[in-house]
């Protein structure tokens, strides 16, 4: 992937010679006229090296310098400096910039400093990366500068106990980047508990998040301790905050300004909860319709992080699916399987709306569907394509079926079949109730897929 500068300058004339030479060293340049420019580009796109002149009005560039680190810590950042601004130059090498070059500058110098740049960044996301798989123990795919970026800021903030927000569409990794926080942060070895606001029924949320006595309402024969209870030392992490209910968000408000809690009927407990969360909603725009509190978004809002959709990332497409064809192979018992080029070409231009989640069940149907150890465009197409569109469709699924000697169906759909119960069960922590709900089947025939798959 080749390395993008974003060069920011008032200067027209300098801003095209830079561009020139940067192209001609093989590098991807975007150049942008002053500062307010650069920083909207940056926060639009990104970038793995940035350099900006440092004398801009009205946005000058020790602005940019600490914008852009508060927004990407990892980007490195050279500033151009005039004559007679050594000591402005040696102040922003104190604020973070990686290098300074003076006016007028030598070409190949300025090359050498961006490439050094270049391999810094590169390190530091590299590196990033193995910590955060090292915690979890799974690889995460990561190849786009997007995803790189949510690695080593995640990285950055783990060991810092600030309340974290990860935003993004369902189905990005909110939860797993939770987790990578939660193993970077020094709770590691206290609990991570997962709470998702969006599964509980809002006259439960309150006894379920603070826990309660016994006989604090009808039904309560034994007192429980809440989730904020369970996760003391460590990490509570809730999922869709935004579906909170008012009445919720003002305790939870409570909980994080004053690290009390009061189980329903009662008295208020102290607790040592670092609080991560995780929302598909515009929660700024929420507060502005009155469906969520001003003041606990700003306590939720100290580190945003933001997921991008797997649609804007496409570079990750092509090592997500080989991620994901080696770990149901092996779970279907099947050998080496061959995924056509063509396959993984329509993949990356497809919108995907689920995102990685739904990559990965897509990879998983059809790896239980394929007729031998290849997987292609014409299966997908066999796969996607609704039954009543084509009145050959059924028998075609059959035929497949049929010709999968070597791996029968019926040992490759229990086995998707096994991991879709299993991976909802534990997400919904082991609730059988939840789990029901989220698979779309009644509690008594959950409870028979558990005991045949050996779940309970």
């Amino acid at each position: 992937m080749v390395a993008r500068v974003l060069v920011i300058d008032d200067d027209a004339a300098l801003r095209f010679t830079l561009q020139a030479v940067l192209e001609d060293a093989g590098l991807a340049v975007d150049a942008r006229d002053g500062g307010a420019a650069g920083l909207a580009e940056f926060e639009a796109r990104g970038a793995d090296v940035v350099i900006t002149d440092l004398a801009m009005a009205p946005v000058d560039g020790m602005h940019v310098l600490e914008a852009m680190r508060a927004q990407d810590p990892s980007v490195p950042v050279l500033m151009l400096t005039a004559h007679g601004s050594e000591r402005a130059a040696v102040a922003a090498m104190k604020a973070g910039a990686f290098d300074y070059m003076p006016k007028p500058f030598d070409p190949e110098e300025l090359v050498l400093s961006v490439l050094r740049a270049v391999e810094t960044r590169t390190l530091r996301l590299q590196n990033a990366r193995l910590r955060t798989e090292s915690a979890l123990g799974r690889a995460i795919v990561a190849e786009s500068a997007a995803m790189q970026r949510v690695l080593d800021l995640v990285a950055r903030v783990a060991p810092k106990d600030v309340t974290v927000l990860f935003l993004g569409d369902s189905g990005t990794g909110k939860e797993v980047m939770a987790a990578a926080l939660h193993a970077h942060s020094k709770r590691a070895d206290k609990p991570f508990v997962r709470f998702n606001a969006a599964a509980i029924p809002s006259e439960l949320a309150e006894a379920e998040l603070f826990g309660h006595v016994k006989g604090a309402f009808t039904g309560a024969l034994t007192a429980r301790r809440g989730y904020f209870q369970a996760a003391d030392g460590g990490t509570l992490f809730i999922d869709e905050i935004g579906e909170l209910p008012p009445a919720i968000q003002a305790k939870l408000l409570r909980a994080l300004q004053s690290g009390e809690v009061q189980p329903v009927g009662g008295r208020a407990e102290h607790v040592d909860v670092r609080l991560v969360a995780a929302t598909n909603r515009d929660l700024a725009a929420d507060v502005k319709a009155g469906r969520f509190r001003e003041d606990l978004f700003y306590r939720l809002d100290v580190v945003t992080i933001r997921l991008p959709a797997l649609r804007d990332r496409p570079e990750d497409v092509a090592p997500l699916v080989k991620t994901f064809v080696r770990t149901y192979a092996d779970r279907y018992g099947m050998g080496n399987v061959e995924v056509e080029g063509a396959l993984v070409s329509a993949f990356e231009r497809h919108p995907w709306p689920g995102n990685v989640r739904e990559l990965e069940n897509t990879v998983a149907r059809l790896l239980a569907i394929a007729p031998d150890d290849k997987l292609t465009l014409a299966l997908w197409d066999l796969r996607e394509a609704p039954e009543q569109d084509s009145p050959h469709g059924a028998a075609r699924v059959v035929t497949s079926e049929a010709a999968g000697v070597g791996h029968p169906l019926r040992r490759r759909v229990e086995a998707f079949e096994r991991s879709i119960i299993s991976e909802q069960f534990e997400a919904a922590g082991r609730n059988q109730s939840e789990t029901a709900r989220r698979l779309g089947v009644s509690r008594p025939a959950l409870i028979e897929k558990l005991h045949k798959y050996g779940l309970i």
